[in-house]
């Protein structure tokens, strides 16, 4: 079974900009969410794409099965997914070890960013950089299948 293991944070100041070694732009649609699973198309650079199934979080792990799919197919499910779709560019971190990934949200989320990074196991112990804020691990306003039914990003 495949297991996503992951802490979200906001940001908090520009460092993580000076670190990036990598960056993806995303579009990605929701055609199903409810509270015991999702399921995403994503595209990258809009040139490959994948199907994601993901199960409820409990605490910060979830199951997760991702299929890459034709990127013809792609972009005809994310019109099926209007308009719960939100494009965004995933900047890669590398921070104490661990690979960040750092978000900028486009569209209607303008001006949100938020920090994951993904853990070997639940407890894992994790070096903070100085750039990350608040933890919203929990917070299901952060989610991105919440995000693209949201009209903005959440007020905090």
């Amino acid at each position: 079974m495949a297991q996503e293991i992951e802490r979200k944070f906001l940001i908090a100041g520009e460092g993580w900009r000076n670190g990036v070694t990598g960056s993806t732009h995303f579009m990605q649609g929701y055609l199903s969410s409810d509270s015991k699973a999702t399921v995403r198309v994503r595209t990258h650079d809009d040139r490959t794409a994948a199907i994601t199934l993901k199960s409820a979080v409990q605490g910060n792990v979830r199951n997760e099965y991702e299929y890459d799919i034709p990127i013809e197919d792609a972009r005809e499910l994310l019109d099926l997914a209007q308009p719960n779709v939100i494009a965004k560019t995933r900047h890669l971190v590398p921070f104490a070890g661990l690979i960040w990934e750092v978000d900028v949200f486009e569209g209607k989320h303008s001006g949100l960013l938020l920090a994951e990074v993904e853990l070997d196991h639940p407890d894992q112990v994790v070096e903070l950089p100085d750039w990350v804020g608040r933890e919203v691990t929990d917070d299901d306003r952060y989610y991105n299948s919440s995000l693209s039914r949201a009209e903005g990003p959440p007020r905090n």
